[in-house]
């Protein structure tokens, strides 16, 4: 197979498919030919990111992440991505393993902002706690010039509920837990956006959208990046 990408995937498994499913609708095909050449890894073992970040004597992911990476690599695709926000925590190390570029999605989803809000000042990150301790969107943001707003103990709480005990662990979305914790960040912090920078919460706004709040979904921008990835690649693949 020529002209495709590897998506690095699993973690988890329902925000993976999130991303697939967000991906094939939005391209704009009217016949099988018309969808995106891609490989799937569906990685599922891979160790807790946020158990690791927050704890090293926890299961390193790392190891399994550059196996897959270089694993893949050989195979040739055009780029990679990478639909879990945590294991962002690893992209350096991961991008020096290959010479494939690898999808930045805390990078593209901060740049999101500016597109869609561009008089916000203050961002809220919602997310894991590796992802809210990992530095990963606090660099990207305070880079981007905005004021950086973290999640109180009780908005984090409600979003690990989310996340792990409705999500990963029931594959069940609590519509109104979500608009609730969103709605508590935003009061609580004054944020004038808010990141939803965990796929699972990309996946509870796939399901269950909030449509009355300022919001940036990581996943749905990865999707859009992945798209414009993809068209670029293939035009220049037939000018060749």
């Amino acid at each position: 197979m020529k002209n495709f990408f590897t998506i690095i995937g699993g973690m988890g498994t329902m925000a993976t498919e999130s991303y697939i499913h967000q991906l094939n609708l939005r391209t704009k095909a009217h016949k099988d030919q018309d969808y995106y050449n891609y490989t799937l890894v569906n990685h599922a073992t891979v160790p807790d990111r946020t158990a690791y970040i927050l704890d090293h004597t926890k299961p390193d992911p790392l190891p399994e992440l550059l196996e897959d990476f270089k694993q893949y690599a050989t195979l040739g695709p055009d780029f990679f991505t990478l639909p879990c926000n945590t294991a962002h925590y690893f992209y350096d190390e991961l991008a020096q393993a290959v010479d494939i570029p690898i999808l930045h999605m805390p990078k593209e989803t901060v740049q999101e902002i500016k597109r869609r809000y561009p008089e916000a000042k203050k961002v809220g990150l919602v997310a894991t706690r590796g992802t809210v301790n990992d530095g990963v969107y606090d660099k990207e943001i305070l880079a981007a010039g905005y004021e950086l707003a973290r999640p109180s103990e009780a908005v984090q709480a409600l979003t690990d509920e989310l996340i792990y005990t409705n999500i990963k662990e029931k594959d069940h979305v609590d519509g109104e837990l979500f608009s609730r914790l969103v709605a508590q960040m935003i009061a609580e912090t004054a944020c004038d956006v808010v990141i939803l920078g965990c796929t699972e919460l990309s996946l509870a706004q796939e399901r269950a959208p909030i449509t009355d709040l300022p919001l940036v979904d990581s996943q749905s921008t990865l999707v859009d990046r992945t798209i414009e990835w993809a068209e670029k690649t293939q035009k220049q693949a037939r000018k060749n």
